[in-house]
């Protein structure tokens, strides 16, 4: 068998998965989430960066605040979602780095002092977290919904500040009815991979 984890487990992260559109009333709890999280901050971003930041929208009163900023074929089941999560990048994250690269302090500093380089690096490498955070869901026996349909200006002004962007919104919940599309296509092998 050319992978280790086993049938099952590729399953439940990559093949059986997929992105939900309706869900169950069940609550997804704090002790998911937090399991979650401390199971996908192992992925590895560039120079331990780490700029994902996660808003967990629980409440109906965020919820109200979050609605209006979603394109209008995402409300009804962002609105049917037990729990939503606001992904974003942090363009600061570099203030954490003395603690996050202990072996070279001057990393702040000497890699990371000119904004432009931190909305770059923030980008690819939350954008990498969030895939993380996708199957980290997924470990947990959840169902995602990730979408970029919003407006995100306004969910940064509603929910962020200026040094943090939006990189998605994911529902979260167990698949209710009809949860499921019908299975895209993918490309081949062949299709994608060149060995040179």
């Amino acid at each position: 068998m050319p992978l280790l984890l086993d049938p099952a487990a590729q399953d439940l992260l990559f093949r059986t998965a997929r992105t939900a559109n309706t869900f169950t009333a069940e609550p997804v709890s704090d002790a998911q989430m937090r399991a979650v999280y401390d199971l996908v901050k192992y992925g590895p971003t560039a120079f331990n960066t780490a700029p994902l930041r996660v808003v967990l929208i629980r409440t109906p009163e965020a919820r109200a605040r979050l609605l209006p900023h979603m394109d209008e074929g995402n409300r009804a089941k962002t609105g049917s979602a037990p729990l939503v999560a606001l992904l974003a990048t942090d363009h600061e994250f570099h203030e954490e780095l003395p603690r996050l690269v202990p072996h070279a302090p001057q990393a702040k500093d000497a890699y990371f002092s000119e904004r432009p380089v931190r909305e770059r690096t923030a980008a690819l490498n939350g954008a990498l977290q969030a895939a993380y955070f996708l199957i980290g869901v997924r470990a947990a026996g959840l169902a995602a919904g990730p979408m970029t349909g919003y407006d995100a200006e306004g969910l940064r002004k509603e929910f962020l500040d200026e040094d943090h962007v939006p990189l998605m919104v994911v529902n979260i919940g167990r698949p209710g009815p009809d949860a499921w599309f019908p299975r895209l296509p993918r490309l081949s092998y062949d299709e994608v991979v060149t060995a040179v």
